[in-house]
C-alpha cells in the first residue's frame, strides 16, 4: 500500500489534446426483452444526462493498444452523470495512453420507475460485456479496470465489492461472465451510507426518507469490502464539503483490514468535481499518479501516448 498525503510541492498541469478522437462507436447493455424501459426520452444539457431509458457503453478505442480496458463513470449524485465535466475528457486522456475505453451512461434510481438497483445493474452488465467481447477488442480479461467520480466512485466501489452478488434476476450467456473488475479508481467517490456521512445527494437518491440500517450497510462500500476486493486507487481533496475526505478514509481502513493493495492520495484543495483535475491545485496531479500506479501494480507495461 501507499499513501501519498500531498499537501504541498509543485503544481503539475496536464493537457490533452482537443484534437483527441471522440468515441468510435456505442454498445447498448440491454436488449429490447431484457430490461423495461419507461421513459423515451434522454435529457442532455451541458453535457450532463439524466433519464437514461437506455443504458450503454461510449467505446473509445486507441491508435495504439496497451490491452487494458477501463470502464469510466460519472457522478452527479444518482441524480444526473456529469458526461462533460469527468468521464469524456478522463476517457479521451486514457485513450491517448493506449486503453481501450468504455464509458458508462447508467440509468439512475428512482427516475422513470427504476429502483435502486438500476445503476448496478447496467454496471455490473458492463463489465461482463466487456469481458465477454475482450477478444474483439484486443484487450485482456484479466486486466478490465473501473474508475468512478463521485457517486459514479461509488458505484464503481460497489462494483469493486459486491461484483458477486447477482444484481440483475436476467440470466443469458454475458450474465454467466464473471463481473469482477482487476483494479479500481476511486475519485472524489461516496463511500458511506451511513451517519455521519448520509448526507449526500447520493445518498438521497438511493435510499430516499428510508433510513434503514440493513439497506444502509449494503450500500456502504467500505462495509462490504473483502479478500476477494480488487486493488483501488484513491484521490480526495481535503476541502471536499460535498463528498467528505472521510469516504476516502473509511475506504482506506476496510481495504487495510482486509490486507488489500491499494493507493491513496489526499490534495490540500481541490474542493469536489474536478474531473481531470482543478486549475491551480494539485489535484491535476493524479492522472498521472494513476498512470504510474498502474506500471507498479504491473497492470500497464508501455505508455503508448508517445508513440508515432
Amino acid at each position: 500500500m501507499n499513501i501519498h498525503y500531498t499537501l504541498c510541492g509543485f503544481l503539475l498541469i496536464l493537457f490533452f489534446s482537443q484534437q483527441t478522437k471522440a468515441a468510435t462507436f456505442t454498445l447498448p447493455l440491454w436488449t429490447n426483452t431484457s430490461i423495461t424501459t419507461q421513459n423515451p426520452n434522454t435529457v442532455i444539457k451541458h453535457g450532463t444526462v439524466s433519464h437514461i431509458d437506455s443504458p450503454y457503453l461510449n467505446v473509445y478505442t486507441p491508435k495504439y493498444n496497451n490491452h487494458v480496458a477501463v470502464m469510466t463513470i460519472s457522478g452527479g449524485g444518482y441524480a444526473r452523470e456529469e458526461l462533460a465535466k469527468e468521464s469524456t475528457p478522463t476517457s479521451a486522456f486514457l485513450q491517448q495512453h493506449g486503453f481501450t475505453v468504455f464509458e458508462l451512461v447508467y440509468r439512475l434510481p428512482n427516475q422513470d420507475n427504476n429502483d435502486a438497483l438500476a445503476p448496478f445493474q447496467d454496471g455490473q452488465r458492463a463489465i461482463q460485456i466487456i469481458r465477454s467481447q475482450a477478444e474483439r477488442f484486443h484487450i485482456d480479461p484479466e486486466k478490465i479496470g473501473v474508475l468512478g467520480f463521485s457517486a459514479g466512485g461509488h458505484l464503481a466501489g460497489m462494483l469493486a465489492t459486491q461484483w458477486s452478488h447477482q444484481f440483475s434476476t436476467l440470466h443469458d450467456s454475458i450474465d454467466q461472465v464473471s463481473a469482477q473488475p482487476n483494479f479500481v479508481a476511486l475519485l472524489y467517490p461516496v463511500i458511506s451510507m451511513q451517519t455521519p456521512l448520509d448526507h449526500t445527494h447520493a445518498y438521497k437518491s438511493l435510499m430516499g426518507k428510508n433510513h434503514d440500517s440493513v439497506k444502509q450497510a449494503f450500500f456502504s462500500v467500505n462495509l462490504q469490502v473483502n479478500q476477494l476486493t480488487p486493488p483501488i486507487f484513491l484521490a480526495h481533496a481535503l476541502d471536499d464539503r460535498i463528498a467528505p475526505v472521510q469516504h476516502s478514509l473509511d475506504m482506506q481502513m476496510a481495504l487495510d483490514k482486509n490486507k488489500i493493495p491499494y493507493e491513496l492520495h489526499i490534495f490540500k484543495n481541490g474542493g469536489h468535481g474536478w474531473g481531470l483535475g482543478k486549475t491551480n491545485t494539485e489535484t491535476t496531479q493524479w492522472p498521472t499518479l494513476f498512470l504510474t500506479w498502474l506500471q507498479n501494480m504491473n497492470i500497464v507495461e508501455t505508455d503508448y501516448s508517445n508513440k508515432k
